[in-house]
Order: C-alpha cells, then structure tokens, then sequence
C-alpha cells in the first residue's frame, strides 16, 4: 500500500483543525464507510475508516495493517489517504471492486494512534457489498464447460469458487472435485464475451475428496489463495496462488473429523487471514492459525461435535467489529453463534432450530436493517430456512422454503441489481431454485433452473464485467459447470478515475 497526502477529491474526508482530547487508552474506530452490510457501495468505492484521534502514519506501512479481501476481485491494492486532521485513512483502490461482491475489511491490533494509542489486541473486521447493475434476468445459456479431462472418467465437480487468480480484474473459475481430488481453473478470457478457457493442466491436487473451499490472501503477496476442507481423512489444504491461475505446493493439516463447513477470517486481530472448519466428531470446528506467511499451525477445537456439525459461516452477528462464526448442527436441526473474541477463541450461544438438517450455511442482509442474517441449505430436510439477526448475537425464528430434495447449497446475492439480496439453492437430487427478496427478507419462489443431474453448487458472479451479476452453476454428476449471463437493463457504468458514484445510463439496445 501507498500513503498518500489528504486529496481534496475524497470529499468524505472533512478535515478538522484541532484534535479533540484523547483520555482512552487505545485507539478505537468510530465509523467506517461503506458501512457494515452495506448492500450498495460502488466499484471504485475508497475504504474509509474514522478513528477517535490521529492515526500514526508509520503503522500503515505495517505489512497488512489494513487491507481488504473482495470475494471474487482478490486482495484490494490502492494507495492510503488521510483525512479529517489524520483521524480518518482511506484505502484507494487501484481497480474498481466486482459488481456484486462480498468484500472483507481488515485491521491490525498493529494500528496505532499519533499518540502511541495502539488498536485493540482484536483488530477490527467488517464486511459489506457492492453493488450489481439493475438487470432483466434473462438468463441465457453462454457456456457448458466439462470438469472430466477423459469422457468416462467422472470428477465429481462438487462446489468451487469464482476469483481472479491471474490479476487480470475478470473472476476465473475454480471447480473442487472430488472423485479426482483436485482443483480445476477455467480462466476467464477477459474479453468481456463471460467465456472461459478449457480447464488448466496439470490440475491441482488437494486433499482427500475435497469439498467445501475459500479464498483469501494469506501470505500477504497479493495472490488469492485457497483453502479446502477434505471430507475423508479429516484435514485442510492450503493451496498459495502463484498470479496466474496455479497453486503452488499443498499444505496440509489435520482437523480432527469430517469437514463439511470452511470459512477464513482474522481470528486474533493480527491481520492476517486464519482458517475456521468443521471436524465432526472431534469439536465443532477447529481454528488454524496463520503466521502472516501463509503457513497455518495445528488445528485448535472449539465445541463438542455433538450433533454433527455440518455448516459454517463467518460475519459480525454481534457488530463489535470482531468476526464471529454460525455453526449449523445436521442432526440437532440448529444453528449456534460462537462470538469472536478477538484472542483466537470463541463463545457459544443458544443454539436455534433452523427448520432442517443444516448442509450449508451463508450469511448476508436479507431484510435491509444493517444487521447479519443466516441463509441454511438443509440437506435431507429438503427446504431452506433464513434465520433474521438483531445485531447483538440473536436469531429469529427460521423462515422455511420448500425445495428439491437434498438441499446442500445456498447463494446470496442480488441477481436481478434492485439493491436487496436473492437467494439461490441446489437439490442433490434436482435443480436449482431461485427466490426473489421483496427487500423487506420475504422471498418469493421465481423460477426452477433445471439440472442435468445433480445440482450442487450456484456461484452468482460478473463474469463478463457488465455490472450485472451471472450465474455459473456446478452439476456434481454430469461434471458440468453452466455458466448463464444475465442481461443488463442499463449500462453500468463507474467512472472510477473521477471518483463519481456509481451511476446508470442509456438501456441497452
């Protein structure tokens, strides 16, 4: 990262000629911008943090001090500037974020005030998520990619993810497979067609049936990483991008159990990513450390893996600026929010029925408060719930949506650009179900998109960089991934060089 002088064109940043009197003892955030859960921030959005008095310039140059992780544009890079008489830092990026991205912000414990005040040993996290283009969903079908290098020989292509692994600003496909034990990357031409390359050879090996996976940069290089759950032999690999779509050399580490849940956050306020997994029947999930290079320490257990831990995501449910983590139990038919606490360890809740025997978890504002809410995938219950947060740690009582049997994904994201979160499930055992947010968490049933076989994962992404989010959806027994583009009502535009919000124009003809 760059530091750069106070710039008149970052017109969110008021500059205040004296400081006010600091009596605490450490330096604490007052606000952030694009705030928590936000659902509407533009692309070329700049990061801002405030803090409650001058910031130490010196600690920004601090490696990963604070940073950002997109979901599918990778690690934000930019330039920092200061503001408001050195209270505030914005992070400038150099590219504009993906349209309708997660994006994960971080702060180090490392952060320090003029005054010496340093940060809280739990840093500070938050997410939010940018903004997709109004669209028609017109899905039409662009592209029908075989996971199989020989016809006859199946992969299982179970789930994956879609984020730029070559740097180029448009989201590659990353299948996990798990009859071949590998990852298999389509790179996205980058040409704006939302069409892909054949997959890369040699393909990357992963563990033993790999299943869940997540993104993140854990050694600080710039590169998205990876990291896998495999389901048999009970253990994680971490796979380092190279900046060009390969991985380099597998590390592996053993958790304990069956994984059916991963998720990576900043455990203790180090800056650095660590790596959070289910390990039935040893706990309920296993936190693995990371040294800031990208090598993780043995699994630490949290929980008792009664009830079969299945599910698992990662979001501020408590909003104290410490990521906690929601664990789904399969057999109980409930979920539990473990509250972070900053050091590594976590504290459990009451668990709350979810409706169903929970598959996949995935965390989002459904209903437009501000505050984190829980989308469940229940497996052999053969629905899907959504569970609304209060933002202090509580859960409503679960919503319940029927679906096609064996219920194992969900999907958030706003597919049709109306400023409010869609959600998407896959039935094992059918197809694709797509239900409409009305803004308020009501969901209505849109359509069914049909399945070869065996639907088994949606990723809902930009895929030809229109601002409209696609669909690529994985088919676990064809070993197929169809990629559906979404047309446009607008052009979408983010004149990020000026620093305009984001605006819409002309129809598209």
């Amino acid at each position: 990262m760059r530091l750069l002088p106070a710039l008149s064109v970052i017109s969110a940043l008021v500059f205040v000629a004296a400081h006010p009197s600091f009596g605490g003892e450490q330096l604490s955030v007052v606000t952030v911008d694009p705030p928590a859960n936000a659902l509407d921030a533009a692309p070329s959005t700049g990061i801002t943090i405030t803090f409650d008095r001058a910031i130490d310039p010196a600690t920004l140059v601090a490696r990963r001090s604070f940073w950002a992780f997109g979901r599918w544009s990778g690690a934000v890079d930019g330039s920092f500037v200061l503001g408001a008489g050195g209270q505030s830092v914005t992070l400038i990026p150099d590219f504009p974020l993906a349209a309708g991205e997660n994006v994960m912000v971080i702060l180090s414990n490392s952060l320090a005030g003029a005054d010496g005040a340093p940060l809280r040993a739990a840093g500070y996290s938050y997410q939010f998520w940018v903004a997709a283009a109004p669209a028609t969903l017109e899905l039409v079908e662009a592209a029908r990619m075989s996971t199989r290098t020989v016809p006859e020989i199946t992969s299982q292509a179970y789930g994956g993810f879609a984020t730029d692994l070559n740097g180029d600003r448009y989201a590659d496909l990353t299948i996990v497979n798990e009859d071949t034990d590998d990852l298999r990357v389509f790179l996205n031409l980058g040409d704006d067609s939302g069409l892909f390359t054949p997959f890369e050879q040699p393909t990357t090996a992963s563990g033993n049936v790999p299943s869940p996976s997540e993104t993140g940069d854990f050694n600080a290089d710039g590169n998205a990483d990876v990291a896998v759950a495999n389901t048999v032999g009970g253990s994680v690999s971490i796979l380092l991008g190279n900046g060009d779509g390969s991985f380099g050399p597998m590390q592996e580490i053993a958790v304990g159990g069956i994984s059916r849940g991963l998720v990576v956050l900043d455990v203790d306020g180090d800056g650095d990513l660590d790596i959070a997994a289910n390990s039935n029947p040893s706990g309920d999930f296993a936190v693995l450390r990371n040294d800031g290079t990208g090598v993780f320490g043995a699994a630490e257990q949290h929980g008792t893996g009664s009830a079969t831990p299945w599910g698992l995501a990662a979001g501020d449910m408590n909003e104290d600026g410490i990521l906690d983590l929601v664990s789904g139990r399969q057999s109980a038919q409930t979920v539990t929010v473990w509250s972070g606490n900053g050091d590594g360890t976590l504290s459990a809740g009451t668990p709350v029925s979810v409706g169903g025997s929970v598959w996949m978890l995935v965390l989002g504002d459904v209903n437009g408060d501000g505050h984190q809410d829980v989308s469940s995938a229940n497996g052999f219950s053969n629905n899907g719930t959504i569970l609304l947060g209060d933002g202090a740690g509580n859960l409503s009582a679960a919503q319940t949506h029927n679906t096609d049997p064996l219920t194992i994904a969900t999907d958030l994201g706003d597919l049709d650009g109306d400023g409010d979160l869609d959600w998407i499930t896959a039935s094992f055992n059918g197809d694709w179900r797509l239900f409409l947010n009305d803004g308020l968490g009501s969901f209505t049933f849109d359509r069914e998109i049909p399945a070869t076989s065996a639907a088994s994962c949606s990723l809902m992404v930009d895929v030809d960089n229109d601002g409209t989010l696609d669909l690529a959806l994985v088919d676990e027994i064809a070993d197929e991934v169809i990629v559906l583009h979404n047309r446009a009502e607008t052009l979408f535009t983010d004149d990020f060089e000026s620093g305009d919000t984001t605006s819409w124009s002309s129809t598209v003809p």
